[in-house]
């Protein structure tokens, strides 16, 4: 099918061309081509033909070769070698590269078809009209092309975040799982490992401090209660915990660090007070992690746990001193070996990174280096939102140059027929009746952007004919091109159409344009004295003004109604672009919470229910089945969490 593509717009202009050379010199009266001059227009054919089937993959290389072959079909050839492959090729470039490829293109070839005109016809009034006329045909070619690869760019871009939705859905559960693991081994291990310390601690120094025990008892019950609530929330009743948190986490972190402060020396922290969003919610994990660690591997030891803010990061230093002696504590030995791995998950997964490792002094040091998307520089500056005009650097100006060369292109061809005298004396006009077009097109920049500011801008500059004409400024014999500006207006109520924003807000467009339009034109022939008659000139303005109106009425109509079916069916291909992407994530949805509640049922079998029995045993005053209990359920979280790691090599299956 690619093939076909590729070749056949080619077979097809070259087959054109070859009827048009007979029958065209037929029908014209003139002498069929002779064999040379045909011999060196099928090279050119053949040569233009190869060069379009490569357009798609060397739009440039294919550009060079046509526009070779043009001025060789018609330098070498006839004159009636039309070299469309040019246009094809140059609408490629466009489609497919970017604008700064284009303009240079388009000014490659205006510049080789304007010395060619130039040579034909030589220095006369027909070359203006022929370089006015070249010049707009190869631009709107351009913007064509660039339209068209806008177009195809959205496109891409939807079907790439389809694709991620796909792979998110595919992945959902796996992903899950791995958010799960990180989460029930943070809250976990940091919970029952309190317990674990603080019960040996009491046991060990029971005989001496007798009142240890009563607290020991009240700590681990506390701490049980809030874990089988941490637990019930995170798989029972968890949403997406991963997602933007909002609020101020400094007072969080605080917390967390006063709790880690009351098993041992007080940490020591340097935080900022409004720390808010993703990398935030990732300080309290990895520091949750990394004091867990500490308070296991070298209990009662100093900590100091610091973040600063520095170029659009946050710098997490988390330090604590080298045990003291050999570490006797019986918690050691119960960890998961996820608490590293984890730390680094919880940096990746906010586009950071996370590095840990011995200290000189023989202590311990995590370091995280985490984007800070909401600190305190707030939303993006207005500059750094995306530029419409910019997205489209070409369409637009290639439509502002079409509504203003047009026009003055009509009018160059009725200048071919004046006397060099009068060609001269009217010299000044076309300057004016120039830069007044221009003027008039200028406002279908913001076509997109600002639609009805451009329709009204459009509809108030060309208000400027009838003083101009008036005040004699143009003269009556160029004046009467101002008519052809009216494509300016056709182009502009065709915008409100596309971008207006539906026909119930859309629809006064034509009828303010069809009006506005017919009486700048009633009154520019008025300013003319082309309404002199029989009757008044008022009663004939109102004769001339109302047929005119209901014609232009039609065609205004007919274009923003256009207008409207390509919006509507843009909708519609968005439309279908966003069901697709919501279903792929509900079902990414309906995924992660199977998983999740999988999960459940295997953690209430694993943790959940030692950890009641702790809280039980705890409320009983049984010091011993406390710690019994606390490290049961550290060995089944362990377990679990392992399970899950195998789960995940196996890709998710069970």
């Amino acid at each position: 099918m690619e093939t076909i593509r590729n070749w056949l717009l080619p077979a097809l202009l070259a087959g054109g061309q070859l009827i048009w050379l007979w029958t065209g010199a037929e029908m014209a009266g003139e002498e069929v081509p002779g064999s040379a001059r045909l011999a060196a227009v099928l090279v050119a054919l053949a040569v233009e033909t190869v060069a379009l089937g490569h357009r798609r993959q060397a739009p440039v290389r294919a550009l060079a070769w046509t526009l070779g072959t043009l001025v060789f079909g018609q330098v070498a050839g006839d004159e009636n070698y039309f070299g469309l492959g040019t246009l094809v090729s140059l609408y490629s470039v466009a489609a497919r590269r970017p604008v700064p490829v284009t303009l240079r293109a388009v000014a490659a070839v205006v510049g080789v078809e304007w010395l060619m005109s130039l040579v034909r016809l030589g220095p006369r009034p027909t070359l203006a009209t022929e370089w006015a006329l070249g010049a707009l045909v190869y631009v709107a070619c351009a913007g064509l092309g660039e339209v068209r690869r806008q177009w195809v760019r959205g496109r891409s871009a939807a079907a790439r975040r389809l694709a991620g939705a796909e792979e998110t859905r595919r992945r959902a559960a796996e992903t899950e799982r791995r958010r799960l693991a990180r989460e029930l081994h943070d809250v976990s291990a940091h919970h029952l490992t309190s317990v674990v310390i603080t019960a040996d601690a009491a046991g060990r120094l029971g005989g001496t401090r007798p009142e240890l025990t009563a607290e020991a008892l009240a700590f681990a019950e506390r701490t049980g209660v809030e874990t089988l609530t941490t637990l019930r929330r995170l798989v029972g009743l968890m949403r997406d915990t991963d997602g933007a948190d909002a609020r101020p986490m400094t007072a969080r972190i605080e917390e967390l660090l006063a709790g880690f402060g009351r098993l041992g020396p007080p940490i020591e922290a340097d935080l900022p007070d409004d720390l808010a969003g993703p990398a935030a919610e990732a300080v309290h994990g990895i520091v949750r992690e990394a004091l867990t660690n500490a308070l296991r591997y070298a209990p009662g030891c100093a900590a100091h746990v610091e973040v600063r803010r520095a170029d659009g990061v946050l710098e997490l230093t988390v330090d604590n001193a080298p045990p003291r002696g050999i570490v006797t504590s019986g918690a050691g030995g119960l960890g998961s070996g996820r608490g590293l791995a984890g730390m680094r998950e919880r940096a990746a997964a906010v586009g950071g990174d996370l590095t840990a490792g011995p200290r000189p002094d023989g202590g311990w040091r995590v370091r995280a280096t985490l984007p800070d998307v909401t600190g305190p520089w707030g939303p993006p500056e207005e500059g750094d939102r995306p530029d419409v005009l910019r997205e489209q650097r070409l369409a637009d100006p290639a439509l502002v140059f079409a509504g203003a060369v047009l026009p003055l292109a009509f009018a160059l061809v009725v200048a071919e027929d004046w006397t060099p005298a009068s060609l001269r004396g009217a010299l000044p006009a076309l300057l004016v009746l120039a830069a007044l077009l221009t003027v008039h097109a200028l406002p279908l920049l913001w076509r997109r952007r600002a639609p009805w500011a451009a329709l009204l801008g459009v509809l108030a500059t060309s208000w400027l004919w009838p003083p101009a004409v008036a005040l004699g400024v143009v003269p009556v014999r160029v004046s009467e091109f101002f008519d052809a500006g009216a494509l300016t207006e056709l182009l502009a109520v065709y915008a409100i159409g596309v971008y207006g924003g539906g026909a119930d807000r859309t629809w006064p467009a034509w009828i303010v344009s069809a009006v506005s339009l017919s009486s700048v034109l009633v009154v520019t022939a008025a300013a003319e004295g082309n309404l002199t008659g029989a009757g008044s000139v008022r009663l004939t303005a109102v004769v001339v003004f109302v047929p005119l109106a209901v014609v232009t009425a039609g065609v205004f109509a007919a274009l923003w109604g256009a207008g409207l079916g390509v919006r509507r069916r843009r909708l519609r291909i968005l439309a279908l672009d966003d069901h697709a992407l919501s279903a792929s994530l509900w079902h990414a949805e309906r995924a992660a919470d199977a998983e999740r509640w999988r999960l459940a049922a295997k953690l209430r079998d694993a943790v959940l229910e030692r950890t009641t029995v702790l809280v039980e045993r705890a409320r009983q005053g049984r010091l011993e089945e406390v710690a019994a209990e606390a490290r049961a359920a550290l060995t089944a979280m362990r377990e679990l969490l392992h399970g899950l790691s195998a789960s995940e090599r196996r890709g998710g299956e069970e």
